[in-house]
């Protein structure tokens, strides 16, 4: 079972009406070598985004697998792309940012990190000017669209990716969701500020206050990105929301790493993946790669992630 501390912002989201309106949009890129720095650190597996990390890594892997050459939108510091590049050596990823300190800070971590499979370029993800039509096998994005602008960049971003994505190739996008209440998004901040950097948690507070409305995200993926994109979220928080292709085939090495990598996290943070499992489960994500029961509430769901699943 979830963390019962959960319960009352699971009933707020659910049956309380909606406080806040309207997203508030950050500042634009995040740039300055220190901030980025400090960022990069807070954020850094092992920590309190690890549970986050292999849950999505783990994600992306189903859905890229026997993708040629990939692409990051709004790569950040590089930390999720380079455990997927580490778990995908066969592929080849290019990570996508706006903010040149930012790819300064993924460049330094990939070389740090010893990967031969990972290159990065400053562009625009609104629209993706250095990339041709059908250019790209797959395009993944976790937790950077809530950086754009408005909704007219956001749309922009889906029509660009409908234009460089191959016909049939890879598509995996996560973000926040705007949830109902800043008391809801106090819960999360507050869970969180015990593992995190002051600055770490105010932007982490941001973000969540500059994440579009699931509904908009919802009827703009639909809309927009190529046919055949499901749209899942959260069950009753929408907290995350995930449009994403169809999964495909990974080799039995590859279930059973993502296991090892579980078992490895300390407590706390297998709990958290494992709520991250039960929450998108239950709001129709299946298929889970980790092949172990979940402490659902339906024994059908426990069936289905036994591990002889």
């Amino acid at each position: 079972m979830p963390n019962p501390a959960i319960l009352p912002t699971l009933l707020r989201e659910t049956i309380g009406p909606r406080r806040l309106a309207a997203r508030v949009p950050e500042g634009g890129a995040m740039d300055g070598a220190d901030r980025v720095a400090d960022y990069a650190k807070s954020g850094r597996e092992p920590g309190i985004m690890a549970a986050s990390y292999l849950f999505h890594a783990a994600r992306i892997t189903q859905t890229i697998s026997g993708a040629r050459f990939v692409i990051d939108l709004g790569c950040g510091p590089a930390t999720q792309l380079a455990q997927v590049a580490r778990l995908n050596p066969r592929t080849s990823f290019l990570g996508v940012d706006l903010s040149a300190d930012m790819i300064a800070a993924a460049r330094a971590h990939v070389r740090e990190q010893g990967l031969e499979n990972v290159t990065f370029r400053c562009d625009d993800i609104s629209r993706l000017d250095g990339f041709g039509d059908a250019s790209v096998d797959g395009v993944v994005s976790t937790m950077a669209l809530h950086h754009l602008p408005s909704l007219d960049h956001l749309a922009a971003c889906f029509r660009a990716i409908a234009r460089v994505l191959k016909p049939g190739g890879a598509l995996y996008l996560v973000d926040f969701g705007l949830l109902k209440s800043e008391r809801s998004i106090a819960h999360f901040v507050a869970e969180n500020r015990p593992h995190q950097s002051a600055e770490f948690s105010l932007e982490f507070e941001q973000s969540m206050k500059a994440a579009f409305m699931p509904d908009e995200l919802g009827l703009l993926a639909r809309a927009h990105l190529p046919r055949g994109t499901a749209f899942h979220r959260t069950f009753q928080i929408p907290l995350l929301n995930v449009a994403k292709s169809p999964d495909r085939p990974i080799a039995p090495e590859l279930l059973a790493r993502f296991r090892e990598l579980r078992a490895a996290l300390p407590a706390p943070y297998k709990r958290q993946l494992d709520d991250m499992r039960l929450f998108f489960w239950l709001g129709g994500l299946r298929n889970d790669p980790f092949r172990r029961r979940l402490r659902a509430f339906s024994p059908v769901a426990q069936a289905e992630t036994s591990p002889s699943a």
